[in-house]
């Protein structure tokens, strides 16, 4: 063999760089898009064939409800809707007295006095606004959907921290769960489980299993191995294992999920009313649809108030555990035992006052307070003397940003579409997200709605853009500063506290109802989460590589730019996965107040029962926009630093 051979064997093969691959692809979509504009198009029909078979097999559905194989359905829908009429029927029975001093005892022997002082307050308040019955109502379907998902989910979860095959097979499930739009599982559920509190049990629990399983599974697969290994050496079987070894230390990270359900649980109050749940969502859905402002932003306060407690009392309560087993609480003034007898006898004087004496049951008028009609007045003011500056901002979005992005993806052919996001998907992930982002994208296309899905694929790509200039702004500027960091963390914890619809009240105040409030109600509800992401990404790169660059002269804005920035590449990646995730449900929702698109599809589906087969194929395109979008990005803040270097 000739030298000339071996050296010709040994040359390197020719690889473009990623950025030379996307310019490519960006290249040769702007080519074909010139060429075929206008072409291939899929206007949408509302008489499409599908949808017609859809409303068929609605009516198939409801004609045979009685048959056999549906059986099972109606005993269970019972006995949510009981479990929901007992839970608020004990809570209206014991009375404001009863709840807020129960409450009050919880904080106290959970965290401190001054957190039990502050959320019998947040009670007070919540009465005060006139929505205790709403409130309770709200709570009612809270507990029995966050007893549900923690009853199905820990199991579920344990066994997924101890089997490696059950944690492979479970886990694309729980990807679709998280990933699907919570609107997607409205339609098919009011099929089987018609409108009331049954249906926004099971939509709740469909949405607030999957932390409370992950979680979970982390938890048992985070204790130490050689703990295990110990306990085995010593005899102990397998169940005792897990009772007495890994569920204790796992319940810092249990407790979390059980708060991480519950937050989840309480997103999803104002999308449950639009299946017949009533309670709060009812009540920010009504003054939505007037456009009475301080009505709706009421309602949300109460949302954010008892979100709040719920939040407080299970975080905090958890923590509080694992601290005291660990051995790390301070002695306090009381024992233990003493601080929950005097807690026990505060909630017992309150129920029994709330059962017995008609005061202390329903809630005084007299403590009655209103806060919406100075919120109207200020909106008022807003848009009459601030019009101009709202009025501009969103006509110059609107005509250099929105529009644009909605004329390519709109007159683009829809295998342009598909061509251009299996190739982001192979470049920036790999091959396996190449073929699933093309089925998905095929699929919206089958489902005929491709028309809608690309006005709420332009509200997705516009506002994850802005939510990623702000986060990564704020997030690089809290990772720099301390005072900005602790400044900001308590108002995200505020904004991520708050459930999605709260952020469209806000919105349609100051820009009404359009595609460009849609799109800012989202930046609101997903740029908290990228902001902390960033922020942990840029807080950790290495000091080392800091002081190495500005030794050798660069500027803030250059360390930021060549060092920090790049170095956290994984976190910016990952925070933008999570930011198109949390943008494309937003969006969604943000279809009820011009926004248009699928969200306007799947709600016109669950009011109109002539609209229910095309409500039913925006609620399975969204889905696929949702994969698409996820497997597009969700790789690339999984990949290891090296591979993602040009």
């Amino acid at each position: 063999m000739t030298a000339a051979a071996v050296t010709a064997r040994r040359e390197p093969r020719i690889r473009l760089s990623k950025s030379r691959q996307l310019a490519l692809l960006l290249g040769i979509t702007a080519v074909l898009f010139v060429i075929f504009q206008g072409q291939f198009l899929q206007p949408y029909d509302p008489d499409a064939a599908l949808f017609a078979f859809f409303n068929g097999v609605r009516d198939w559905l409801d004609a045979n409800a009685d048959a056999w194989i549906f059986a099972w359905i109606l005993p269970f829908r019972t006995l949510l809707n009981w479990g929901v009429e007992v839970t608020n029927g004990v809570l209206l029975a014991v009375g404001w007295t009863g709840v807020i001093l129960t409450t009050l005892a919880l904080g106290v022997a959970s965290v401190t006095l001054r957190t039990g002082l502050a959320l019998a307050l947040a009670f007070l308040l919540i009465g005060a606004f006139g929505l205790w019955d709403a409130t309770m109502l709200t709570l009612a379907q809270v507990l029995v959907a966050v007893t549900m998902s923690l009853v199905l989910g820990i199991p579920l979860g344990i066994l997924a921290g101890l089997s490696d095959r059950f944690l492979r097979l479970v886990t694309p499930v729980l990807d679709l769960m998280q990933i699907m739009p919570t609107f997607a599982y409205l339609i098919p559920l009011v099929i089987f489980y018609g409108i009331g509190d049954a249906t926004a049990v099971i939509a709740t629990l469909i949405y607030a299993i999957p932390p409370a399983i992950r979680l979970t599974s982390l938890g048992i697969r985070g204790v130490a191995p050689e703990t295990v290994e110990a306990a085995v050496s010593l005899g102990s079987r397998n169940r005792q294992v897990l009772f007495k070894v890994q569920l204790p230390m796992a319940r810092s990270t249990i407790g979390l999920a059980v708060n991480q359900t519950i937050m989840m649980a309480m997103s999803m109050v104002v999308i449950a009313a639009f299946v017949g749940a009533g309670g709060l969502g009812e009540a920010v859905i009504k003054g939505l649809k007037t456009l009475d402002v301080g009505e709706s932003f009421t309602a949300g306060i109460a949302i954010v108030l008892l979100a709040m407690i719920l939040d407080r009392l299970s975080a905090s309560a958890s923590a509080t555990t694992d601290l005291r087993a660990r051995g790390h609480v301070r002695p306090a003034r009381f024992s233990r035992r003493t601080v929950l007898a005097m807690c026990g006898v505060v909630a017992g004087a309150g129920i029994v006052a709330g059962l017995t004496i008609e005061a202390a049951n329903a809630f005084p008028e007299a403590l009655a307070i209103s806060i919406a009609e100075p919120i109207n007045a200020a909106v008022e003011w807003i848009e009459t003397n601030l019009v101009f500056l709202t009025s501009g901002i969103k006509e110059i979005v609107t005509a250099f940003v929105i529009n644009p992005v909605q004329w390519f993806l709109t007159l683009s052919p829809w295998w342009l579409i598909l061509f251009l996001a299996s190739g982001l998907g192979a470049i920036i992930t790999g091959s396996r997200a190449m073929v699933t982002v093309a089925l998905a994208s095929l699929s919206v296309y089958l489902l005929q709605v491709w028309e809608p899905a690309m006005e709420t694929l332009t509200q997705v790509l516009v506002a994850v853009a802005f939510t990623m200039l702000f986060g990564m702004l704020l997030g690089t500027w809290a990772a720099r500063s301390a005072v900005v960091s602790r400044i900001m963390r308590p108002i995200n914890d505020g904004l991520q506290t708050m459930p999605s619809f709260v952020y469209l009240i806000p919105a349609v105040a100051l820009f009404e109802a359009t595609r460009f409030t849609a799109i800012i109600a989202a930046v609101m509800f997903a740029v908290p989460a990228v902001i902390r992401l960033v922020e942990d990404g840029v807080r950790g790169v290495s000091p080392t590589a800091i002081e190495a660059a500005t030794s050798s002269g660069s500027t803030s804005l250059q360390v930021i730019r060549k060092v920090q920035l790049p170095m956290a590449r994984r976190s910016l990646l990952t925070a933008m996965n999570q930011g198109i995730v949390l943008v494309l449900g937003m969006v969604v929702i943000g279809g009820l107040v011009g926004g248009g698109g699928l969200g306007y599809q799947v709600v016109a589906g669950l009011a109109q029962r002539a609209n229910f087969g095309s409500g039913m194929a925006a609620a399975l395109a969204m889905v696929a926009l949702g994969i698409m979008l996820d497997r597009i990005t969700q790789g690339a803040g999984a990949r290891r630093e090296g591979s993602t270097r040009d």
